[in-house]
């Protein structure tokens, strides 16, 4: 009997779903609203597996819906390409998409994956406006040695001062985040009492490899990009 897996493709505008053990496709509008049908046509009964690409900003709705509803499976765009390639596929539309997806879950035996803590997205968004604020800083400080008016370089400085307070602002929202969670807590004490690695390092590191704690050694390197693969 084939697997009730159903796959999805997500796009800015639209959500292509793909029911495995019928070979229906039906496509939704991203948004609220069309989250709600693509809930109804899936039906009460329980999917094996819901499979999705991630796609950034665009998934995160559809994640933050069925997160802990339904057993959701986000795969690497690249690796399904290169399912979709070993099956012999070589269309690519949005529906075409969708039962590769949907195939994946079921050929690779996919698991479901963990619930992801209900701040994850807030910390992610803070911690991409601290990113883009030290870069920021960072030009306005070459910008500033080069410049030779009193008027601009006034101008800089005060900009680079601000730019320096909502860092500090941002930080501290960071922390009070990663604090409300015991577990998250527990592990920011851990990663900063390793000798040279300071609160900063010790945040990004939780934020964007939320799955450290929870794996073995070899895991984790791995899904860092730091096994060394032949």
């Amino acid at each position: 009997m084939t697997k009730d897996t159903i796959g999805i493709d997500i796009s800015k505008d639209t959500l292509d779903a793909h029911r495995l053990s019928t070979g229906e496709t039906t496509q939704f509008p991203n948004s609220p609203a069309g989250l709600r049908t693509l809930r109804r046509w899936i039906g009460a009964k329980m999917p094996a597996l819901v499979v999705f690409e991630a796609t950034g900003a665009y998934h995160a709705p559809l994640e933050r819906s069925f997160a802990g509803v339904l057993p959701l499976v986000k795969v690497n765009p690249l690796q399904a390409r290169r399912f979709a390639q070993a099956c012999g596929t070589r269309a690519k539309t949005d529906a075409v998409d969708a039962r590769v997806l949907a195939m994946m879950g079921a050929a690779l035996n996919l698991v479901p994956d963990r619930v992801i803590d209900e701040n994850q997205p807030k910390l992610k968004e803070l911690q991409v406006a601290r990113t883009a604020l030290i870069k920021e800083r960072t030009r306005l400080l070459n910008r500033l040695k080069t410049q030779t008016m009193a008027l601009t370089k006034r101008q800089t400085k005060a900009r680079i001062a601000q730019v320096k307070r909502q860092i500090t602002e941002l930080e501290s929202a960071l922390l009070s985040l990663l604090k409300e969670c015991p577990k998250r807590a527990r592990a920011l004490d851990i990663l900063c009492s390793i000798p040279g690695l300071g609160r900063i390092t010790a945040v990004a590191t939780l934020i964007e490899c939320p799955e450290i704690g929870t794996m073995g050694r070899k895991q984790i390197a791995s899904l860092a990009g730091l096994a060394p693969m032949t």
